[in-house]
């Protein structure tokens, strides 16, 4: 029979699950796991012992998880070492069935294959769901075997008891869905706060073209907002990045690239319905060419040049009234060369945020283009929280740290 219909929790939602899956009878249950799993919006990928391709074939995992199953360590998956960037792009592992035999292998820290390699290479939380026997499941050496993966950090679902498949009734069927997720969130909650949240950040300066070739723009390198989707996406969130700046490739980063000011709002409207926290931190233009050249101005033709601008409708303003926004917890990012607090009081109450983060562009040590920042972060309810001098990375996880109290009243 399948599992249960027990709703994955929130706080997995949208994690990215290596689920492996050694031979024993119970494999067929775990489909359903996988599929439960995929539906909430996890994404998911499978790696099979040789023996559980004996009692379910790889197809139909790609059947419910919409991705290949890895069954070998030299299965091309695009990687020269598939154990090492399935268990680096996880972030939670489930094994399951965990037979007595996979028990033993990974407890002595065998990596023969590609479920116990990819363990061995994985930086992530562990769940293992035994599934044997009732006279395996009992016997000492595995007991402690279990006892040396706990040791180890591992979260072991205990097994349970009714009839087996040989025969016999005891100890040993495979955990029901609602104890196998349970024991997944519990591995995830400390490590990925964020889980089950969706966060847009938006990152960089924007560009308004003058011609084809030309454009203004301003000095942001969009690495304060790249450093926040890192963050909030390396503790379990689900982020899209809104950017008009260049970055390194992440896991857990799902980007939309813009240039414009108009392009970022209508990409926000998109993007922020059913997100739970929008971060705005690009650094949007303040004005725009009221006209563009359809072609490249050149030199020789136009002896002066007279731009006329026009200011951007602020975006966050603009959004206020937009149901896309209703809900979400929003975030201003306010780059100010003095009285840091009074400007951004007067933004946070101007453009309907819950919270601001200013920082000071006149010191040379922090702010655009810099490795670093400082700042002040103001609550609307009146709190103030000092951002002292660190990397943006760390400055990031810093107001993930002040903003999660809020989001979880």
């Amino acid at each position: 029979m399948p599992l249960d219909p027990t709703p994955v929790p929130d706080e997995l939602r949208g994690l990215r699950v290596a689920l492996l899956v050694s031979g024993g009878i119970a494999a067929y249950k775990v489909v359903d796991l996988a599929s439960a799993l995929t539906q909430a919006g996890c994404q998911v990928r499978v790696a099979m012992t040789s023996s559980a391709m004996r009692f379910v074939g790889p197809a139909t995992f790609m059947g419910v998880t919409g991705h290949a199953a890895l069954t070998g360590l030299w299965t091309a998956d695009g990687s020269p070492e598939p154990h090492v960037s399935l268990g680096d792009w996880a972030q939670l592992i489930l094994v399951a069935p965990a037979t007595a035999n996979v028990i033993g292998r990974i407890a002595s820290g065998r990596s023969d294959d590609i479920v116990t390699a990819t363990l061995l290479a994985a930086r992530c939380p562990v769940v293992v769901a035994p599934a044997m026997n009732d006279a395996m499941w009992s016997k000492p050496a595995v007991q402690e075997n279990l006892g040396t993966l706990r040791h180890r950090g591992v979260t072991v679902v205990e097994p349970e008891s009714g009839r087996l498949a040989s025969g016999h009734s005891g100890t040993g069927r495979l955990a029901g869905a609602q104890a196998i997720f349970a024991a997944m969130v519990h591995a995830v909650r400390t490590r990925y706060d964020y889980a089950g949240r969706r966060i847009v950040v938006t990152a960089g300066g924007t560009r308004e073209p003058i011609d084809p070739v030309r454009f203004i723009s301003n000095y942001s390198s969009g690495k304060m907002g790249f450093a926040l989707a890192a963050a909030a996406a390396d503790r379990g969130a689900r982020v899209t990045l809104v950017t008009a700046a260049s970055h390194p490739i992440h896991h857990g980063i799902e980007e939309q690239h813009v240039d414009t000011a108009e392009e970022m709002l209508a990409e926000l409207r998109t993007q922020l319905r059913g997100a739970d926290v929008l971060l705005m931190a690009a650094a949007v233009g303040d004005f725009r060419p009221a006209r563009t050249a359809k072609h490249k101005i050149r030199r020789e033709e136009t002896p002066s040049l007279t731009l006329q601008l026009e200011p951007i409708p602020d975006l966050v303003a603009t959004l206020a009234g937009d149901e896309a926004l209703a809900g979400v917890f929003r975030v201003g990012f306010a780059a100010e060369d003095s009285d840091l607090d009074a400007k951004g009081v007067e933004k946070l109450k101007r453009k309907g945020l819950h919270a601001i983060v200013a920082n000071d562009i006149s010191r040379r040590d922090i702010g655009f283009g810099s490795e670093y920042n400082a700042g002040v972060l103001l609550f609307a309810d009146g709190a103030r929280h000092e951002l002292e001098k660190a990397t943006k990375r760390e400055m990031a996880d810093r107001i993930l740290d002040l903003l999660l109290p809020k989001l979880q009243r």
